[in-house]
């Protein structure tokens, strides 16, 4: 997938949770119907018989990422094929638990991506590197005016935040409340301020 998605009138990125162990099937399901998605991928350094490898595993096990309108949505979670012979969904809505519904103030709406943010979270997480872990925003301590662009090294053109974790200076990239994704070690000379 492209990182330069052009923005498609009324489609949006929309997070749909995946029942539990079926991320592979629910990728091969959203684009069977034809539509776009996104899984993000982790690269982890493991030692088989003695030799080094890179393995990948789904960033986020139980979300996908699906650019489409409300209505292909909606029909994608309700086509008989997910349901039928099958004891539980394989793809529901993720809500946005930090708003309501003006409408109906006990609903939440789903939660969406814009393009910009969706762009700069599918370039962070494409680069093959075992060090870009997922992390909480209780384990980071943001500082007001560390809003920071890479510009050198295999993480330029991310933006995000600078923070540390287990004791490295690294970039933060937030996806939605709660969903952030940390790079690797970057040095202060390979980024600006913005």
């Amino acid at each position: 997938m492209s990182v330069e998605n052009v923005s498609a009138g009324n489609k949006l990125w929309f997070v749909l949770r995946v029942s539990y162990g079926r991320i592979i099937k629910a990728k091969a399901f959203v684009e069977a119907k034809g539509l776009k998605c996104y899984v993000p991928l982790r690269y982890k350094e493991v030692r088989k018989q003695g030799k080094k490898r890179i393995i990948h595993t789904a960033l986020l096990p139980s979300l996908i990422f699906v650019h489409a309108s409300a209505e292909q949505v909606e029909t994608l979670l309700h086509d008989n094929k997910i349901v039928a012979n099958e004891s539980r969904a394989l793809l529901s809505y993720y809500f946005d638990h930090t708003i309501h519904l003006q409408d109906n103030p006990n609903r939440n709406p789903q939660l969406t991506i814009q393009d910009e943010v969706m762009n700069n979270f599918i370039c962070l997480t494409s680069i093959k590197n075992p060090h870009i872990i997922p992390v909480t925003s209780n384990n980071i301590q943001f500082k007001l005016g560390d809003n920071v662009v890479v510009m050198e090294g295999e993480f330029k053109g991310v933006h995000g935040r600078v923070a540390r974790i287990a004791g490295q200076q690294r970039v933060i990239v937030e996806l939605f409340d709660e969903c952030l994704v940390a790079t690797a070690y970057v040095p202060k000379e390979a980024m600006i301020r913005i």
